[in-house]
């Protein structure tokens, strides 16, 4: 049983490596791979939320979750600086909600579309801040476009290492 449990075992320095691994793998086997920038993109999203509270906002000391569309409204009065600080976290947040939680989504007043639609839109206006990015122009145009790509992506990475957990659950009860 031990040789199972040390084979588990995950050897990555950075939560972040790790997301990259796992994504660009089930990329590779995707009919239209993404763009590796996009794939490392994306693994830096996974790497933030890996810490929760970057899921909420505090507000006079309270922890309250973010309410995307409202902070898209919000965001064009602020000074440019802010605004794209807050239109990159709008558009990572929502890409994140709408993969990774894609299925407990279903259930709620909220579906996945409103997820991808303020998503899209984020991206879209951050395009117009940051119009460069990995030295690629029009980088946050073309996530907004391949939103929906993306977000499978991360869905089917959500239901793989759902699937490892029950796994490993299963060997630790054995």
């Amino acid at each position: 049983m031990s040789s199972q449990i040390s084979s588990n075992l995950v050897l990555e320095t950075s939560l972040q490596c790790y997301f990259f691994d796992l994504l660009e793998n089930l990329n590779r086997k995707t009919s239209t791979p993404l763009p590796r920038e996009t794939i490392f993109y994306s693994s830096l999203i996974m790497d933030k939320f890996g810490l929760a509270q970057e899921l909420f906002d505090e507000e006079e000391g309270k922890i309250r979750e973010k309410i995307l569309g409202i902070k898209l409204m919000e965001a064009s009065k602020l000074p440019r600086s802010m605004r794209k600080r807050e239109l990159k976290d709008i558009g990572d947040t929502a890409l994140f909600i709408s993969g990774f939680f894609s299925d407990s989504l279903n259930t709620k007043l909220v579906d996945t579309r409103y997820y991808h639609d303020i998503g899209q839109a984020a991206y879209s206006k951050l395009n117009g801040l940051v119009p460069s990015f990995y030295d690629i122009d029009y980088f946050y145009n073309d996530l907004s476009r391949k939103f929906s790509s993306v977000a499978l992506l991360i869905e089917l990475l959500s239901k793989d290492l759902s699937s490892k957990t029950k796994e490993d659950e299963l060997l630790w009860i054995a």
